[in-house]
């Protein structure tokens, strides 16, 4: 049994160099990362899936901005949605956008720790 058997797929490198398409579709990706309210909505997203009203209170954006921002998620295809009843809950598409998110947040988390203390 090799040592790499026990990594996860998160911490592999990606198996051959990207392309073009690999590269402007990562790009696009972050770029809908890089905006806080969709970040901390996909984060919010990562612990449970959520309504509207749940997400709204999660992330402290009016409401309208809010579902301006699931559905640019929605038709970027990073959340799923489905009904019950009336409320439309989102929630996550896969594994991969949560390890995505989660490292965004663990990299500002030791940039922050790792800042030099000025007197």
């Amino acid at each position: 049994m090799s040592a790499r058997m026990h990594l996860s797929p998160a911490d592999d490198a990606h198996p051959r160099t990207p392309g073009e398409e690999q590269f402007a579709l990562a790009a696009e990706l972050l770029a809908l990362l890089g905006d806080r309210t969709r970040l901390t909505l996909l984060h919010a997203l990562t612990r449970a899936e959520a309504d509207v009203t749940t997400l709204t209170k999660a992330c402290g954006a009016a409401r309208p901005a809010v579902s301006q921002h699931l559905a640019r998620l929605r038709l970027a295809g990073l959340v799923n949605t489905r009904k019950e009843g009336r409320r439309v809950i989102y929630s996550l598409r896969d594994g991969h956008l949560r390890r995505l998110v989660d490292e965004a947040l663990n990299v500002a988390d030791h940039r922050l720790t790792d800042r030099p203390v000025h007197d």
